[in-house]
């Protein structure tokens, strides 16, 4: 199962899918155009003949007035009206043939009818603009008025008919993206999330979709990693009790049945304690890694008091504590269960004496603040438990940190169940941190230790 990618990668734009989108709300709004300029266009031409033909009847009333004291020339002169007097030379061939302005022609007529109460004789032209020639009434010649008429609009666009299929489609574009980048990823993501909890964990997702649905789907990718590890943790703790329980139990059961034949002897009683007490620590370290901790709410306590008074525990044993004053919000019983561990885990594979340092961590020590908050890297704190054993080899550490893994199989029947070190990798997860291995270099002096186990955390927020 893939592992989620950073978040930061998900808001980096594609170019190949922007210039799809971009392609496509460009088709939909030439689309658009196209559709709205078959389909309104002609009634926006009529509008504009409806326009022109009331400019036209107005100059054709306002000229035949003025031609009862002024003759064509002058009126021409004064008013700017292009007049022509007499008889207009046949059609061209190519105004005939101009379907366009011969429905202007028709329709421009009709309205001139419709505003006149006559029917003015109107010709096309070409010649000296695109237009019609108006017969205007006059009592004396034939005096024939010039209007210019625009050809229907084809290129550039009307710019109301552009502005909409822009709109159109800029709309059309996001709701093909909401579509194939919204929708579609998260009806795969509903129904990934209705396979989870039956008989087998679904596939991780691909990312895919918009930057939020994609964080989304990474998300849920880490939640699956996250219930694989819980089930295969939780089938390992529970073949590794099992297991672990056996050997004392059995040894118990047979105690037990000599002791019905015979006083038991004070040796064999010591021994069947023994087995008592490596029974309730197995099941306490399988409580413990199980979350019977995991309810404790923070407190702001002394860490070098908590972790000298978790090394007074381990009895009379060659100790040397470097604590530095640090108080810190911590789970307490955990981190003090977590530092118990890593010294039980020092003596039992370790050799004396043992050293434990406590100390915060400064900026050289490359720790990075858990989940990219914001705030010093000082606030978090390093406890290191030193002994002067061999201690673990870097290719048997990740064995060390699983549980129920012991790297002494030989010491599996005094209690020991290989979850200290993994109980311990828990507690600093839980404080934002890990444990790391150190060894110290081959001229220090065996006193100050050679191997250590450090466990590095971060202080937890108040509720």
């Amino acid at each position: 199962m893939a592992s989620p990618a950073s978040p930061e990668s998900f808001w980096r734009p594609s170019l190949g899918r922007t210039l799809a989108y971009l392609v496509a709300g460009t088709g939909a709004a030439a689309l658009s155009l196209v559709m709205l300029q078959v389909l309104l266009g002609r009634r926006l031409a009529q509008q504009q003949l409806v326009q022109t033909g009331s400019e036209v009847a107005s100059n054709v009333v306002l000229g035949e007035v003025a031609l009862e004291r002024f003759s064509p020339e002058v009126l021409g002169q004064i008013s700017g009206m292009r007049l022509v007097v007499g008889t207009l030379p046949e059609p061209e061939p190519a105004a005939a043939a101009d379907r366009r302005l011969r429905w202007q022609t028709h329709r421009l007529q009709r309205e001139l009818c419709r505003r006149l109460g006559r029917c003015p004789a109107v010709r096309p032209a070409l010649s000296p603009r695109r237009g019609v020639w108006v017969e205007m009434a006059s009592s004396l010649e034939r005096v024939w008025l010039f209007a210019p008429l625009p050809s229907p609009r084809g290129w550039p666009p009307d710019p109301f008919f552009l502005s909409v299929s822009i709109g159109l489609g800029g709309l059309g574009a996001l709701l093909l993206f909401l579509t194939l980048e919204v929708q579609r990823p998260l009806t795969r993501l509903q129904e990934a999330l209705a396979d989870v909890g039956l008989e087998a964990l679904p596939e991780a997702l691909p990312a895919m979709g918009a930057p939020a649905v994609r964080q989304l789907m990474a998300r849920f990718n880490a939640m699956l990693l996250r219930l694989e590890d819980s089930a295969r943790e939780r089938t390992t703790m529970l073949a590794g009790i099992a297991h672990d329980l056996r050997s004392p139990l059995t040894r118990l059961r047979l105690r037990l049945a000599l002791a019905a034949e015979g006083p038991m002897a004070p040796q064999e009683l010591e021994r069947a304690q023994a087995d008592i007490r490596s029974i309730e620590r197995i099941t306490r370290q399988f409580m413990i890694f199980a979350g019977a901790e995991a309810g404790e709410s923070p407190l702001l306590v002394p860490l070098d008091a908590l972790v000298a008074e978790s090394a007074a525990a381990v009895g009379e044993v060659p100790l040397e504590l470097d604590l530095e004053p640090l108080v810190r919000r911590v789970r307490p019983i955990a981190l003090a269960r977590a530092v118990g561990n890593l010294l039980d885990n020092a003596l039992t594979y370790g050799r004396p004496p043992l050293r434990v340092v406590l100390r915060p961590l400064g900026p050289g020590d490359g720790a990075v603040h858990p989940h990219g908050e914001a705030g010093p890297v000082e606030s978090g704190f390093e406890i290191q438990v030193w002994d002067c054993g061999e201690g673990i080899s870097p290719e048997q550490w990740h064995k060390a940190m699983t549980p129920f893994q012991r790297l002494d199989q030989a010491r599996g029947g005094e209690g020991h169940c290989g979850l200290g070190l993994a109980i311990a990798a828990k507690v600093a997860r839980d404080h934002g941190g890990d444990l790391r291995r150190l060894e110290a270099p081959a001229a220090a002096e065996p006193p100050q230790g050679r191997f250590a186990v450090a466990l590095r955390a971060w202080p937890l927020p108040g509720v």
